[in-house]
């Protein structure tokens, strides 16, 4: 059994190298499909929302005022991932929030992160559109609430990474599809999916 670590962060911005922090993450810890814990907080880095960031996800510069700090808040994230491999959706976001937060804190983030927008660009080429939300109608995945709040979002990449596992299990023949095999498939080139998937399967025989 893997336990993976499907993380979301809001943030004021886009990038953690132009001065933007977290404002807010959640971390779902899954087993085979099952959700086994939760951690959400917003937290106050003592940088100011924009008003068109407030606007997409409704966190407040007030709610940020009143939140724990995000050096205790990231503190008790990396503690609640542990070693865990992590998941996320359009993960390179996520994980360049990630290690800036955690390298504000001198903790080391080397964990291995897997995108499930990546993963569906191979397995749903003909989708409209490999966002989130888009993804979620398509495939009439749950919906838990709005979207750009973190633990809806990564409560929608949870559905989403599981629907993933399902759908690669059930083309190919595998009974198990991985944390691993993910990280490998999200760099395969596309015209190449269907070949590497064959030849993982036929490998597992």
């Amino acid at each position: 059994m893997q336990t993976v670590a499907v993380l979301d962060f809001e943030t004021t911005g886009l990038s953690p190298n132009l001065g933007d922090r977290a404002t807010e993450i959640a971390v779902i810890l899954l087993r085979d499909g099952q959700i086994v814990d939760r951690y959400q907080s917003l937290m106050n880095a003592g940088r100011r929302i924009p008003s068109d960031v407030v606007a997409l996800t409704g966190i407040t510069n007030d709610m940020i005022a009143s939140a724990p700090t995000a050096s205790k808040v990231m503190m008790e994230a990396a503690a609640f991932v542990g070693s865990h491999p992590v998941v996320a959706h359009n993960a390179g976001f996520d994980k360049r929030f990630w290690q800036a937060e955690l390298g504000h804190l001198g903790v080391a983030a080397e964990h291995a992160f897997a995108c499930t927008m990546l993963v569906a660009r191979r397995i749903y080429p003909d989708a409209q559109s490999h966002r989130l939300s888009t993804l979620a109608q398509m495939l009439r995945l749950p919906k838990t609430g709005r979207a750009h709040r973190a633990m809806v979002d990564a409560d929608m990449a949870c559905h989403l990474w599981c629907r993933l596992q399902h759908d690669i299990a059930e083309t190919y023949g595998l009974d198990r599809v991985d944390h691993g095999l993910m990280t490998r498939l999200q760099k395969t080139s596309k015209s190449k999916v269907a070949t590497f998937l064959g030849s993982f399967a036929a490998d597992r025989r």
